[in-house]
């Protein structure tokens, strides 16, 4: 229960699926939380379940993709809490699915702004928060599509996501003699909205499904649980790692 007790993190992408809850689980195991996303009054229904728990949590709306924002996010987490230690920078979108010779170049930079840019100006401002605490964990969401496994039609999302790998090797070894630890989490298929989205009809989830050893999706809990684990001392010689929790997909042949 005190994993991440007297902690301070950011949890961005927090207004639904995994971030919204690992947010309540960090605040479960100590944590004082900072959540972001474009969604206020998702933001603000968190922060009231976390309250009403009896924890320590605080919601700043607006987009990962924007500097300003990036930079307000880690003011409000040492203006509220005192510093920063955690990084959980989870926000993501879905790229418009299809050919990839008729995406707009609109839609491919969007996607990269949000999915991979974000992650840049999230480790711009929030690594020198955690150094100036003595080190820290820096935790980005990427995906195992694009790394283990590809799919037709949505190279947008796999580049940009798959970017995040290389990121956050570099990061680690930028920072590690500052005691500051960078991890990508690569989820497999978790039941959230945004696998929903990506796969509307039931003939698509039944086929997602099928490629997993285990027949089955994770939840957010399972996820949340292992960004427990790269945020908490229990991963403390761990950096640079992209961590697969995806349920055998990208071992699977059967």
């Amino acid at each position: 229960m005190n994993a991440l007790k007297d902690k301070v993190c950011i949890i961005a992408g927090a207004s639904s699926g995994i971030g919204y809850v690992t947010a309540k689980l960090f605040a479960n195991e100590g944590a004082k939380v900072v959540v972001g996303a474009r969604r206020k009054a998702e933001l603000d229904k968190l922060v009231s379940e976390i309250v009403a728990a009896g924890g320590a949590a605080v919601a700043l709306a607006g987009d990962v993709a924007d500097e300003a924002y990036a930079s307000a996010l880690v003011r409000t987490a040492v203006t509220n809490f005192g510093g920063l230690d955690v990084g959980f920078n989870n926000a993501g979108v879905i790229a418009p699915m299809g050919n990839t010779t008729e995406i707009a170049l609109a839609d491919w930079q969007r996607t990269l702004d949000v999915n991979l840019t974000s992650a840049f100006l999230a480790a711009k401002y929030q690594i020198p928060a955690m150094i100036a605490r003595g080190g820290g964990s820096l935790i980005f969401t990427s995906t195992f599509v694009g790394y283990t496994v590809a799919f037709p039609g949505i190279a947008t999302y796999a580049a940009s996501k798959s970017g995040l790998i290389g990121l956050t090797q570099s990061l680690a070894v930028e920072f590690a003699q500052q005691k500051v630890r960078v991890n990508a989490l690569l989820p497999g298929g978790t039941d959230t909205a945004m696998y929903r989205e990506m796969n509307n009809n039931q003939e698509a989830r039944d086929f997602i499904t099928g490629l997993y050893p285990m027949r089955r999706l994770a939840t957010p809990e399972e996820m949340a649980k292992s960004v427990l684990y790269l945020a908490s001392d229990a991963s403390s010689f761990t950096t640079g790692t992209a961590l697969l929790v995806d349920g055998g997909v990208s071992i699977n042949r059967t």
